[in-house]
């Protein structure tokens, strides 16, 4: 089987990590950069990426999330957030397009001008689409780390008003999962069994799925 397709299926929720194992800035960087490959809504790159790696920055975080040790054990819990105000990026954002030679300047202004009518006039699409969009590059930094050999473990549990406190977050970022990687220690469940094929998918209507 190809090595990605392997890393998917072999992937898990890890709760226990080697707390005596550390990852570097620049290790932590390339996560993150491999992450931000994920795929993004007019390019915006709805997500962004606060690192707390630092023993003192992940014993404030695991207070704000139910007191997990994973938070603490792991080698860095990210807070994924997604920006709820992407859209004010996007002439940024068009003319790096322009400038790659990929789309005109006419394209770009079309851009510019649709992508704002989209969100800024409608609060909850906007916010879906953050959600969207930082769950996507999540996923992305989830798989790599996989490739790395480390082990991570998405979390919902958590304030995400007492975060944004503590961590100085901007009212426009929202905090979509903290995000625990590291080397995995022993006394992991295995994969949980899941629903086949034939559950979760049809073809061209969904009136068979349980209304």
């Amino acid at each position: 089987m190809n090595e990605t397709l392997q890393l998917i299926k072999e992937r898990i929720s890890t709760n226990h990590f080697d707390k005596t194992r550390k990852l570097s800035d620049d290790e932590i960087r390339e996560l993150v950069e491999y992450a931000g490959q994920a795929p993004s809504s007019y390019n915006i790159q709805h997500w962004r990426f606060v690192a707390v790696a630092s023993a003192e920055g992940k014993a404030r975080l695991r207070a704000l999330a139910y007191n997990q040790a994973k938070v603490e054990e792991a080698a860095v819990t990210f807070i994924v957030l997604g920006d709820l105000r992407g859209y004010d990026h996007m002439p940024e954002i068009a003319a790096a397009v322009v400038a790659a030679g990929q789309i005109d300047e006419k394209r770009a202004e079309s851009w510019v001008t649709t992508s704002h009518k989209l969100y800024a006039g409608n609060e909850q699409f906007a916010r879906d689409e953050a959600i969207r969009g930082a769950s996507l590059a999540a996923m992305t930094l989830m798989i790599a780390a996989q490739a790395k050999g480390l082990s991570s473990g998405p979390m919902i549990g958590f304030d995400p008003v007492g975060v944004k406190q503590a961590f100085g977050i901007a009212d426009r970022y929202l905090p979509v999962m903290l995000l625990t990687v590291g080397y995995p220690a022993p006394g992991n469940a295995g994969r949980k069994p899941r629903f086949g094929v034939d559950r979760i998918l049809a073809f061209e209507q969904g009136s068979g799925f349980p209304s």
